[in-house]
């Protein structure tokens, strides 16, 4: 959600022999609670983006202030079905 991906690194060992390897995200399995949704939604999410979301104020406010080409294919689907349920709930109460 973040953008957050593998990195390349070195493995240095005592005597400055260098070998390559990755360095993967934390990644967790977590639920978060959408107000607009009503429910708990699962996602796999790193730990940063898992700081960034509560940060920002909760699931909602993070996807409707995400864009789109940030968002995995879950993710926007997710979002769209948030937004969906906001402008729904602004014309009720507009009216």
């Amino acid at each position: 959600m973040t953008g957050k991906g593998v990195m390349f690194g070195n493995n240095v060992s005592h005597a400055n022999n260098k070998n390559r390897r990755r360095f993967h995200p934390n990644l967790q399995e977590t639920s978060l609670l959408s107000d607009a949704l009503g429910g708990m939604i699962r996602l796999r999410l790193s730990t940063n983006a898992i700081r960034t979301i509560e940060h920002k104020g909760g699931l909602d406010a993070f996807m409707l202030d995400a864009k789109d080409v940030n968002l995995s294919l879950e993710a926007r689907r997710i979002k769209r079905r948030i937004v969906a349920k906001v402008e729904a709930k602004q014309q009720q109460d507009a009216a």
